[in-house]
């Protein structure tokens, strides 16, 4: 833990400033976070906020860690922690049962200040939205989180977008929670969902389309399919099949919307994507759904670098809200990576900034004015009386 040097004024760091200001202005509106009694709040929605964010910032592996720097660390102490300090029984009160519409209203309003700076990736193919569930391991005490005998897990749905990376919306379940009822949730009007065979479901193709919503699906190739039209399939291309279709069995499952099929072969592999952008190129079809490899990158980087998996709470509230605290310090992540080096988020990036911060406490005083305070300091030093 950063230590400070000077024994006469309280560390501080531009560069935490900087990256939390973000959150800090997106708390304007938000609603007023209120005691449930008479007694006074002993952890702030902002103390909160801070305190889950320089827990994911700084890689720490648990609660007790977390706690354990707070009361330790002078930076954390200074200017994490809440005035008169934060006891374990406060700080688990505080993480499961309160500040979760605080904590979404963050969330949301660091999406529309991402928005507006990270530019769009593949703009030409419209607003892609990947989807999908990632299991959090649970433990025995979890007793909502069922998965299998003798196991529990929770499952966490996130849409990104895949034009500028970044989380849209998020949902938490148990373990066995059904992964294909919030695509409607997560999917708004015009935004095509782009999904792996596991949403593969001809109801919801036919519900989707009747909800002007947009899909690319990868299906099984063993699917049953009926053709209606056959498209023009480019010389030379990876695609070798386009065609309007009604999948499955008739009287079984098959679905009552017709629906655009393309096949694609890639390293030996055949992909059959079934959706309803009619716009689009097969090729263009197949880049779209290569894409969707995006969100489990996600998932693979915010998990281990972020480590948003230690499990700081274990009620449904406490885990949402600290899922959303992983999600809000990606977010700050990915508004500092781009106004100060014009990148993506890199964990190269991430351990600068965390550098940078040590080094900044460790360092002071550095501006002029604390070095003309280290000067008085030190000559009144010089005159003491021993």
């Amino acid at each position: 833990m950063p230590r400070a040097f000077s024994p006469f004024k309280a560390p501080s760091s531009l560069s935490f400033a900087d990256f939390l200001k973000p959150a800090l202005e997106a708390m304007n509106d938000m609603p007023e976070l209120k005691s449930r009694g008479n007694r006074k709040l002993k952890m702030s929605f902002e103390d909160q906020l801070r305190a889950l964010v320089f827990f994911h910032l700084e890689e720490h592996t648990s609660a007790q860690h977390l706690l354990q720097t707070l009361k330790e660390d002078d930076f954390a102490r200074e200017h994490i922690a809440p005035e008169d300090g934060i006891e374990k029984s406060s700080f688990s009160e505080a993480t499961n049962s309160r500040g979760l519409d605080q904590f979404m209203h963050v969330f949301q309003n660091l999406q529309a200040q991402a928005s507006k700076i990270l530019p769009k990736a593949h703009e030409e193919l419209g607003n892609l939205v990947g989807i999908d569930g990632s299991l959090i391991d649970g433990t025995f005490s979890m007793l909502w989180a069922d998965y299998r005998k003798g196991v529990k897990k929770a499952k966490v749905h996130v849409g990104l977008d895949l034009n500028q990376s970044i989380p849209k919306k998020v949902y938490l379940t148990d373990g066995n929670g059904a992964e294909r009822p919030f695509v409607s949730k997560i999917l708004s009007e015009g935004q095509t969902g782009v999904l792996d065979r596991g949403y593969q479901c001809h109801d919801l193709f036919d519900q989707w389309q009747q909800e002007n919503k947009f899909y690319i699906c990868r299906i099984k190739a063993s699917t049953t399919k009926t053709i209606i039209s056959q498209n023009p399939v480019p010389a030379g291309s990876i695609v070798f099949f386009d065609a309007m279709v009604l999948l499955g069995t008739n009287g079984v499952n098959q679905s009552k919307t017709p629906l655009r099929l393309v096949g694609y072969e890639v390293d030996r592999i055949q992909y059959w994507i079934a959706t309803n952008r009619y716009d689009l190129s097969a090729e263009q079809i197949a880049q779209a759904y290569k894409l969707r490899w995006d969100i489990e990158n996600f998932f693979a980087w915010w998990k281990r670098h972020l480590k948003v998996y230690h499990l700081i709470a274990r009620s449904p509230h406490g885990l949402m809200v600290q899922i959303l605290a992983g999600l809000i310090t990606y977010l700050l992540l990915a508004i500092y990576c781009r106004k100060h080096f014009n990148e993506k988020v890199s964990i190269r990036r991430v351990r600068q900034l965390r550098t940078q911060i040590e080094n900044e406490l460790r360092c002071w005083p550095m501006s002029e004015a604390n070095s003309n305070y280290g000067k008085k300091m030190k000559l009144q030093m010089v005159n003491a009386k021993v």
